[in-house]
This record gives C-alpha cells, structure tokens and sequence, in this order.
C-alpha cells in the first residue's frame, strides 16, 4: 500500500488505521489504496488523527516488545523440535474435528440501511449512510466509494461529496430484527442471535426431519425473509461457526456459500485466507501476527514453533485449530448467567459544559437504571467511560453493591458524577456508565452446603449441565487480548447516537460493548499448554478463582489455579521446556472423541 504525499511521519500502519476497522466489509473496492489515501489526507490536523496515531504509536511500541521477546526465546532452541511438539497437537486437534452438523451463519445485508429503504424508497441507488458523528452503516451504493460504519461522517463526505446522511431509528431497526429473528427461529428453535442483524443456526435436525439438503433449507430461509420482510440475508454454511460466518461474507449481499464437509477441502480453503477474516482477530492482532511473519491461516503452520513459544501472547490452541479450519458447533441461545455487563452510552458533538454533560449523564443513568430494572439486573462494579473531544478513551471504576434499583433513585447518577466531576475541566463527545459483576434478580437462590444433598436429583442435574457447560466453553474463541485490544465504540447494532433517543427495547444479552481500555477484564480460560501439569484427581473440584498475577478469573480446581500462577510467574527460558512437557504429556492421555463442539 502506498504512503500518503508528503507524509514522512506516516507509516503503512497508521494508513491502514486511519481506514477504520471495517475495511473487509462486503460492497468495498479489493484495492483501497486510493481511498485510505483520501481518509488520511482528509484526517490530517484532526483530533482524530491524532488520536490514531497515538494509538499506532503505541501498538508499534508493544509489537517491538514482542519480536524482542521472540529473540530472546528462539536463541539456541531446537525449534524443529518444537515443531514436532506441535505437530502432536495438530494430530490431536484433527481427530476432533467434527463434520456432522450444518451450522449456518445468516447475516443480513446491510441492515440499518435497508430497513431505511423500505420506509424512504427514494433513497435506492444513492448513496447514503447510517448516523451523523460516526457512521452505524452504510449503503452499497456508498460503499463503492469506500464508505463504511464506524467512519466519521466528515470523512465519509470527502470520500463521496454526494452523501446523503439518514438520521438513525432504532425502534424501527428493532422491530424489524423480531422479524426476522422469529423466521430464523422456525428452522432451529435453540438458534443463537449474535446481535439484532446476524445469528447462527443449527439446521441438521431440521433438515433430517424434513428430508431437505442444507442448501435448499438456506435457500428456503433467505427466500421466507425476503418474502415477509422485503430485507435481504446472505448465509454461509458450514461445520462449525467459525467457518460458517466466514463463509457467510463470500457471496454478499444477498447470496450463500456452502464449504464442502471434507477436511482436506476446509484446509486447503483456511491455507490462504487472510488472518483479519477469522473471527475472533481483531486489527491490533491483524499487526501483531504480521509482526512474526503470519498474515494467512496457512502461515501458521509454518510459524507454529514460534506461536508455541509465544503461547501467551498469540494462543496456541486457538491459532493451530484456526489453521485447520475446527471451532466449535454447539449453537444455544445466549444463557442469562454469560452476561458479562449492562451499560449506556451515548455521543454526541463535543461539549465543554460542566451543566451540560452532568444532564448526559444523568439521561444515561436513569436509561440504565430502567434497562437493568426491566432486565432484572444489578451489579457490584460501576465503571464511568468517557471520550475526550481528542477521542482519546477514559475510564473510572468504582465497587459498588447495588441491590435493588427499584429503591435507590439516583444512585447510578451520583456514582457516575462523583467519578466525573474530579476530571473537569473536561471536553467530551462520548459518555457512558457500565455495571459489572452482575447479580440476576430473576434467579432464585442456587442451594448450597449440605441441603443441596437433601433435593432428589437437582445436584445430580446441576452437575452434569455444569459439565456440559465447561466442555461447550473450553476452546479459546478469540486470540488472548482480543476483547481489550478492541477499542472500537458501540458494535453497529448498539450504536446511540446524540441525534435519536434510544428505542425502548431489550439489547441482545449476548452483545457486550468494548470494554474501557483500563477497565480490568475478566474471563474464563483453562491454563494454557505451555504449562507443564499433573493431572487432576477425579475428586477435584472446579470453581471460579483469582489469579493473584494476573488477575484473571478462571474456572478450575486448587491444582489447575497452582499450574496458572506457575505460568504467569515463569521466565521465558523454561518456556520451551514446558511447551514441550505438556504436549507430550497430552499425547500419552487417552484420547476421547468430543463432539458437538
């Protein structure tokens, strides 16, 4: 990619930066080396880019850390022999692959700006966006351009002076996600919607029922929502979803991919993939991995040994089952109990008023505070989240035991002032409040101690759903860091916008906004494969715990949290001899068959 005129402090990077995270959506130019070049000379002297490069900056620091780190653990090692370690655990990983269920990933086209088409038809073949400050979606009539969601709206404008800008409606964009999430639902009841335009499903039970092939039952999907909705939906379909939600990206908009259910086949399709289509890799992984060299799914295997090394900073076991094409395939609705957090945010253009922001917080408080009493939430950990006018991302944290909203009016506002009000002077252009640790009020009391022995078969069940639960969740579904390296705002479908109140209805539980950059991340993960450990005993018993080091919270036993600290507190040059100790130690256990992952 060619740098930007005159522009010796820029870097391909930072180009690439300045371009959004967005730039892999469907509707955009294969070669966008003309329209990043536009959006960096259009950026320059903004707070924004100067924000964005910070942030590159920054990265480009952390990445120089990385590959220092890399030479100090490859000098004087076998990595051959490394290799051959690793290659046990591909063999392994291999022989759980499953290719028995059709999982399909449905998304639908454009969302926002097709709902806005149905109910302003004059907008069809003109380019238009979704949002003002920041862009929530964009036409494919503007795509073409180089228009994209999360793209600052003056921006946009250089790219296409023709742009028209539609205000969001998001009752309206609600509304139709019911729709076409109870469509979706008629072909798998235990569908899982991964926000309000895009789910996957698990059509294998219905196929069988209804002696139908996966491609006619996709097909049949697609042509029922286009019927009853006007709205268009591509799918990909897949073993597991993973690869379906790759695949669902291949013939947009409006179309479907089938990926043949043949091991060799999916391998030879992921062999020269670009790492940034995985889900679960965002565009700070993108760098990091090219970094070392990685830039398809193929080039894992050829840097395996490395990876190994680097287990912490890349993940292993999520990066050797991305180059084989295996993730997991259970598909279930998002559980009440994986909710991480609730909060509200809005922005808006920037204001320096002390009055003025109180009064936003205020609105968002008492937003919250309705959305967590109709969802029957509260929370120990309230974090305030703001954005300077240089977009530069702030948090502030405060523990707070919170047990019933219904009876304590204002408290979220005065947390949130009492946490803002020490910063000023202050210009903003977002705010927002989010609560943690999460108690549901809707669930009674779990039985504990010796009485649970005294419920004929409930601790039975309650065990066997925790194991179920444990084995679902085991594989990593994302690299380590994915979720605090997102520094993106509001997913498209949660975005809120200063120009339109918010709609009235229920968020999908499974959506969790980016979390504030110095916000202390929690969850769950098993220890990882460089750390050499005994086997548990049989009669251990898993429970979440903290880690003093790393202060991650992990679902394990007394022995497991022992291994984890041992590996947060091992030097680097014992790292090769436990990678090697473990996989090895792995490939003499016997080998049990896990389906429906």
């Amino acid at each position: 990619m060619s740098k930007a005129p005159n522009s010796s402090n820029e870097t391909d990077s930072l180009i690439r930066r300045l371009a959004g995270p967005s730039t892999g959506k469907a509707g955009l130019a294969k070669d966008q080396t003309e329209i990043n070049r536009i959006i960096a000379e259009a950026s320059k002297g903004s707070k924004f880019y100067e924000n964005e490069k910070r942030k590159d900056q920054d990265l480009t620091e952390r990445i120089d850390k990385i590959l220092k780190l890399r030479d100090e653990l490859t000098k004087g090692v076998d990595l051959r022999k490394i290799e051959r370690a690793t290659d046990v655990l591909l063999k392994e990983f291999e022989e759980q692959r499953d290719l028995s269920q059709f999982i399909v990933h449905v998304d639908m086209d454009a969302f926002y700006a097709s709902v806005e088409l149905l109910f302003n038809p004059i907008l069809k073949g003109k380019p238009f966006a979704v949002g003002y400050g920041v862009l929530t979606t964009a036409s494919y009539d503007a795509r073409k351009f180089g228009v994209r969601s999360g793209m600052p709206g003056f921006i946009a404008k250089k790219l296409c002076p023709d742009l028209i800008f539609v205000a969001n409606n998001f009752s309206r964009y609600s509304d139709m996600s019911k729709k076409v999430m109870t469509i979706f639902e008629r072909y798998d009841p235990d569908m899982c919607a991964a926000g309000c335009d895009e789910g996957y499903l698990n059509i294998t039970s219905y196929c069988n029922e209804h002696n139908m092939t996966p491609d006619a039952c996709v097909e049949e999907i697609r042509k029922r929502v286009q019927e009853e909705t006007k709205l268009t939906v591509s799918a990909g379909i897949a073993p597991n979803k993973m690869l379906a939600k790759i695949c669902s990206d291949k013939n947009k908009p409006n179309g479907q991919f089938h990926l043949s259910f043949d091991s060799k086949a999916i391998i030879a399709f992921m062999h020269d993939l670009s790492i940034r289509k995985v889900p679960g890799i965002g565009r700070v992984n993108e760098r990091l991995l090219d970094s070392i060299g990685i830039k398809t799914c193929g080039d894992i295997f050829i840097h395996r040994a490395v990876i190994s090394l680097m287990d912490k900073q890349f993940g292993l076991h999520f990066l050797l089952r991305t180059h084989l094409g295996i993730a997991s395939n259970v598909v279930h609705p998002i559980q009440r109990e994986e909710r991480k957090s609730i909060g509200s945010e809005r922005t808006f253009n920037p204001i320096d008023d002390k009055e003025k922001l109180l009064q936003k917080l205020e609105e968002i408080s008492v937003e919250l505070k309705e959305d967590m009493a109709r969802n029957g939430w509260t929370g120990r950990t309230i974090t305030l989240k703001y954005k300077l006018d240089t977009y530069q991302g702030m948090s502030r944290i405060r523990g707070q035991v919170m047990r019933s909203l219904d009876n304590e009016e204002g408290r979220l506002f005065k947390i949130g002032k009492d946490l803002l009000l020490p910063e000023f002077p202050l210009k903003l252009r977002l705010i927002g409040l989010r609560v943690t640790k999460l108690k549901d009020l809707r669930s009674s009391e779990p039985i504990s101690g010796i009485k649970r022995f005294f419920e004929p078969g409930k601790g039975e069940q309650s065990e066997s759903k925790r194991q179920k639960t444990v084995a679902a969740s085991e594989w990593e579904e994302t690299m380590p860091g994915f979720h605090e390296d997102d520094d993106t705002d509001l997913p498209e479908d949660q975005a809120r916008p200063e120009e339109h109140p918010p709609a009235p209805t229920t968020r999908p539980p499974n959506s969790e906004p980016a979390r504030p950059s110095q916000e202390a991340v929690k969850v769950s993960i098993k220890p990882r494969s460089t750390v050499l450990r005994k086997a548990p005993a049989a009669t251990s018993v898993k429970a979440s715990q903290d880690c003093p080091i790393c202060g991650k919270t992990l679902l394990t036993d007394n022995q497991g949290l022992n291994d984890h600290i041992d590996f947060c507190l091992s030097k680097g040059v014992i790292l090769q001899a436990q990678s090697e100790a473990s996989v090895e130690s792995r490939s003499r256990q016997p080998k049990s068959k896990r389906k429906g992952h």
